[in-house]
């Protein structure tokens, strides 16, 4: 079923994609994002073993290739495979341009929590720490606020940190932040959203940079 919400915030991040560049897209929100980047001169990586990822039809699905949340994908015309351990290479020698990840907190100096639930039983990991340090960019892509109403854009992250590198790019369906010299800047409101909403859904100080 199609979230809104999920396909606003993954059609925004597809503006950040630069042609040319290795983009390794998370679990969630970021999977979404390759369907929105009009660009054939760009790579999607899977740290699973994959470069050259691209969408799948339902007829078309081999089971046998799967990215890293094992969600169905295709191979582009030149693609290649590799194992975890060339992958996780790539990844830790700089040769990722951008990581988009999807994160269930973010805090004031731009650190992300995306891996541990305290008592609950989740994914884990994966890639995250690696991205975070290996990755040249990292975006991530989340909802504002928790299902509860509570901001996910806290002062502190009360879930454990993937890392102590701040992220770039934050992209929620109400806004789009930047992390500058340590501190978030509000550098663009989604439509139909005004700065009050912002504010009132965001625990974290921010700085107005809005134009």
């Amino acid at each position: 079923m199609i979230n809104p919400i999920q396909e606003q915030i993954a059609k925004r991040a597809a503006e950040e994609v630069q042609d040319g560049q290795i983009i390794n897209l998370g679990i969630g929100i970021p999977t979404l994002v390759a369907k929105y980047v009009d660009n054939n001169n760009v790579f999607f990586h899977t740290e699973n073993g994959m470069l050259g990822v691209v969408g799948v039809d339902e007829e078309d699905v081999d089971p046998n290739i799967v990215n890293a949340g094992k969600m169905p994908v295709g191979e582009a015309i030149g693609s290649s495979f590799f194992n975890s351990a060339e992958s996780f290479g790539m990844i830790r020698g700089g040769h990722v341009d951008v990581a988009i990840l999807g994160v269930l907190q973010v805090d004031e100096q731009a650190r992300i929590a995306n891996w541990a639930v305290p008592g609950k039983n989740i994914i884990g990991v994966g890639g995250a720490m690696d991205l975070l340090i290996g990755a040249k960019k990292v975006i991530v892509t989340m909802s504002h606020t928790s299902k509860d109403g509570k901001s996910k854009i806290l002062k502190n992250c009360t879930f454990p940190i993937t890392s102590t590198r701040s992220v770039d790019t934050i992209i929620t369906e109400l806004a789009v932040f930047k992390s500058v010299k340590g501190q978030l800047h509000l550098v663009e409101l989604m439509p139909g959203v005004t700065l009050e909403q912002v504010q009132k859904s965001t625990e974290a100080s921010f700085v107005n940079a809005l134009k």
